[in-house]
């Protein structure tokens, strides 16, 4: 997004902010967390702004976002890991919001992550094919494999737990 102003820049924001959380939450599972991921999302991007061309703008800022969830994601379960207490007892206050059932999300946490990020990205972020393979940087027809794969794999292994396909 070569010299992009701030009123456009606002309005990429509005428009993807609420996309890019709901990936990232399904990510770490915690709300402010997730929070921050964003606002640091759009931050690293806002300072290279200058060198982002605008028809690779959404993947890259989705590439971001799911890097830097997965950097927290893993930091959170290396501390978990080596048992700090602050840590093990981490409220799980999004529950409110969250639209999963626990099964739902235990599946959807255990996939593998090639598979989980294109799940995401399709299913919560509406991205396009092209836009996922770009900001994954697979080929467009992965892209429909992979998802085909993981939503096969959330049915196998949500039937094996007997919960409801409603639930999904």
């Amino acid at each position: 997004m070569p010299s992009t102003d701030k009123a456009q820049w606002i309005d990429v924001y509005q428009r993807l902010e609420k996309p890019l959380y709901n990936v990232v939450y399904r990510v770490i599972w915690d709300s402010a967390e997730s929070q921050d991921v964003v606002q640091e999302t759009f931050l690293r991007c806002w300072r290279r702004k200058d060198d982002i061309r605008a028809d690779g703008f959404k993947a890259l800022l989705f590439r971001t976002a799911l890097n830097l969830a997965s950097n927290r994601r893993r930091r959170t379960r290396i501390w978990r890991i080596v048992s700090v207490e602050v840590l093990d007892d981490v409220a799980d206050e999004s529950n409110a919001t969250d639209v999963f059932s626990k099964p739902v999300r235990e599946a959807f946490d255990n996939l593998p992550t090639t598979l989980r990020d294109v799940l995401l990205l399709t299913e919560l972020a509406g991205m396009t094919y092209p836009e996922i393979a770009t900001a994954l940087g697979i080929a467009e027809g992965t892209v429909g494999s992979r998802r085909t794969r993981a939503l096969a794999l959330l049915r196998e292994r949500l039937d094996v737990q007997g919960v409801a396909s409603h639930e999904y």
